[in-house]
């Protein structure tokens, strides 16, 4: 387990339910909703445990149990308070940084590829291959989920400096993007929701109260339910 840095700047859903007078294993709580998100087959979702601050750098800390897509992150958490025990659940989108540190470190990558590329090809091919080099690189990684190239994608994400820039210049979003993020919304909230129903209905108890707060992009990612009147379901389609 290691320190995090915390919570998300972009939060989509906060959800909370309070348990009175009880006391419940997080371990377990956590083992199970790894091993149902497992039996769901989620493609590309990282689990680890995290300790967050109760507080300030000198406070106790919380295990949570952290999921993360690309950018997409969902905290998940269950701990006693008093004599009542919570469960919570965090989703939230961090943010693409890009900083004075990656570009420098782009510009230092650059002027060595420059100096070399002079001294081994010479003072006029060498830059020109360096600059067509680019180029294609460049066009690369603005297609290469159009072309097909996941894994160059996933690579492109994990490098240090050059993640970020890729990400906010570079990568496109789309609507199978927000889809999938929607999608994983939907699966993991589900799997917390009913394992807290699971854990706490083994004890012979009801959740005392639940919380939803979607504060930033909730009309975005929550499921609505439209009802349809008997017209509109009597209504004939035209050709």
């Amino acid at each position: 387990m290691k320190p995090s840095k915390g919570m998300g700047d972009e939060v989509i859903e906060h959800w909370y339910s309070l348990v009175p007078s009880q006391h419940f294993s997080s371990k377990e709580f956590y083992d199970h909703i790894g091993d149902a998100i497992k039996a769901q087959e989620v493609p590309a979702l990282d689990s680890s445990r995290v300790d967050l601050s109760e507080g300030g750098v000198l406070s106790a800390k919380r295990e949570y149990l952290r999921m993360k897509r690309e950018r997409l992150t969902f905290d998940i958490c269950a701990a006693p308070v008093g004599i009542n025990y919570f469960f919570s659940y965090r989703f939230y989108v961090e943010p693409v940084v890009v900083g004075v540190r990656e570009i420098l470190a782009v510009l230092i990558v650059l002027s060595l590829l420059f100096i070399g590329s002079m001294r081994f090809v010479g003072i006029l091919v060498g830059p020109f291959i360096l600059m067509v080099a680019c180029v294609v690189f460049a066009w690369l990684m603005r297609n290469a989920v159009g072309m097909g190239l996941r894994d160059l994608d996933a690579t492109l994400m994990k490098i240090p400096a050059i993640g970020p820039i890729y990400e906010r210049f570079f990568r496109k979003d789309s609507y199978y993007r927000q889809d999938v993020r929607i999608a994983y919304c939907s699966i993991v909230s589900g799997i917390v929701k009913q394992e807290t129903a699971r854990i706490t209905g083994e004890k012979g108890v009801k959740l005392l109260r639940e919380y939803t707060y979607s504060p930033v992009m909730g009309g975005l990612y929550r499921a609505k339910e439209t009802a349809v009147s008997p017209a509109m379901e009597a209504e004939p389609v035209s050709a």
